[in-house]
């Protein structure tokens, strides 16, 4: 597979709250992405800029196969508002009120709710240690870590700290030093999330390989999941990020991502630009 033509290789930039990405359609082409090739696009002053890229491909049952990257090149297994932009993309495309997505994370239902809102159901959490998953045998709902946070999948792994404040943590420092501590094997995504009504959080996310970011759906889903098991709000709350609400909804058959998302442009990365791998 090659990702450089005469001609280019065409993208799509949208966001989901702020929370952007670069997607690559490859249901009508083969489209290699590699990690110099995310990275290079991700980078906001010498690509396009983004959280993370997305690869759309015809592979499997579903309607279409989505893959992640983060910003530094590395793989991630989900990815809920790239889902849910691409999602509404597609039922645009194929003008369809709903579609059966897949990702290394499983199978994915996403569904229009109308006036430009899209749902997705991001399945059902990962709640013991080795699924998540954690270094050593342990109970994930308060690690043994200052704060006593909460460890959840979203078939990437969560760590989240119930604080007074979410807006007083300075993320900048907070987010890498959990990231990468020793009871993450595979590094974590980090909340800072404090409750601010009934049913409502304020949430703040330093993401795996990516840094601090308006918005996150799996991290607002996992959030959303370690606050109904700490029996601090009910299974169904809203998020308040700082690109945007999110509405999360846990239920019997998995955890339920609805907000609003937005395709900004269309553009071709020129052979130049890819030839400089």
């Amino acid at each position: 597979m090659s990702h450089a033509t005469d001609t280019g290789l065409p993208f799509m930039k949208m966001h989901g709250l702020g929370n952007d990405f670069v997607v690559f359609d490859g249901r009508a082409r083969d489209i290699a992405i590699t990690p110099a090739l995310a990275r290079l696009v991700a980078d906001r002053h010498r690509g396009i800029g983004c959280d993370q890229l997305a690869l759309i491909t015809a592979e499997g049952p579903g309607d279409a196969h989505l893959t992640f990257w983060n910003a530094d090149g590395s793989m991630a297994a989900a990815c809920g508002n790239a889902t849910r932009c691409i999602a509404r993309h597609l039922m645009d495309d194929l003008g369809r009120d709903a579609l059966h997505l897949t990702t290394a994370r499983g199978d994915l239902a996403a569904r229009d709710m109308g006036q430009g809102v899209t749902s997705v159901n991001m399945g059902a959490p990962q709640l013991d240690w080795a699924e998540i998953p954690l270094a050593e045998a342990m109970d994930t709902l308060e690690l043994p870590i200052e704060g006593g946070p909460t460890a959840t999948g979203m078939g990437n792994p969560h760590c989240t700290f119930f604080v007074e404040d979410a807006e007083r943590v300075a993320l900048a420092e907070f987010g890498p030093r959990y990231e990468h501590h020793p009871l993450f094997p595979e590094r974590t995504n980090v909340q800072v999330a404090s409750l601010i009504g009934p049913d409502h959080l304020r949430m703040r996310v330093w993401e795996r390989g990516v840094g601090p970011t308006l918005a996150s759906g799996s991290s607002s889903c996992a959030t959303a999941v370690a606050a109904a098991r700490r029996g601090l709000t009910g299974r169904r709350v809203t998020i308040t990020l700082d690109g945007g609400t999110l509405e999360i909804d846990w239920r019997e058959d998995g955890v339920w991502m609805t907000g609003r998302t937005a395709h900004v442009c269309d553009g071709v990365l020129t052979p130049d630009f890819l030839g400089a791998l």
